[in-house]
């Protein structure tokens, strides 16, 4: 949690995104809705992103800790699919994060707080993979779980998978970035575009390509 008494240049963090043991491949709500709630308690919510930013903004610590708890299962798991160790995808969401907290004076638009939340975590996560070049992950489990009886059929399954995963290696960063926010996250284009700091035309024009080279990897698995 945050360290309570710390203005927003001091503070470097506790651990803010608390366990990483995150399941993929469930269908994602749209920005703004937090994971892990029940429709009861998304319901009950009294507060919505605006207003905890303008408190956060404010000097208060508890309205940023609720902001880190909503917001803290999409971030990491945007991070971990981008990049393929959940060490670096958890630093990233920590740096995110602590990020944030810091330029918490520099949102305008407080009701736009998720995407700008994750526009930081993608920045520094496609930041990272051009370093370290690392292997989007891709949860095999999901993929062949409750679908395939047969042992043959399973280790199709896997085989595909891992060459999905190869042909996601071999795309640029960016492109990697726009496939997995729009494919996996399920984010709209212009969501996709506002996190990525670009035109809607822009992130189809990516995914095009990336679409067209995926394709052409996978074309033996057809």
């Amino acid at each position: 949690m945050i360290r309570r008494g710390l203005g927003h240049a001091g503070y470097m963090g506790g651990n803010l995104i608390g366990s990483t043991e995150l399941e993929f491949g469930v269908p994602r709500p749209r920005l703004g809705a937090a994971d892990g709630e029940s429709p009861q308690q998304q319901a009950s919510a009294p507060l919505d992103d605006a207003t905890l930013v303008v408190r956060a903004r404010e000097g208060d610590v508890t309205a940023f800790e609720d902001l880190v708890r909503r917001y803290k299962v999409p971030v990491y798991r945007i991070a971990v699919r981008i990049l393929n160790d959940p060490c670096s995808a958890a630093d990233t969401a920590q740096e995110a994060f602590v990020t944030a907290w810091r330029r918490l004076p520099e949102v305008k638009a407080e009701q736009a707080f998720a995407a700008w939340l994750y526009r930081i975590a993608v920045t520094r996560a496609v930041s990272t993979l051009r370093t370290v070049r690392s292997h989007v992950p891709f949860d095999e489990t999901v993929t062949v779980r409750d679908r395939l009886p047969g042992p043959e059929e399973h280790a199709l399954a896997v085989g595909l998978a891992a060459a999905l995963r190869c042909a996601l290696n071999r795309l640029t960063p960016e492109q990697r970035a726009c496939w997995i926010l729009r494919e996996m996250e399920g984010l709209s284009y212009e969501e996709v575009a506002t996190i990525l700091h670009t035109s809607p035309g822009a992130v189809r024009g990516r995914l095009h390509r990336a679409r067209l080279q995926l394709a052409g990897e996978l074309t033996p698995w057809r």
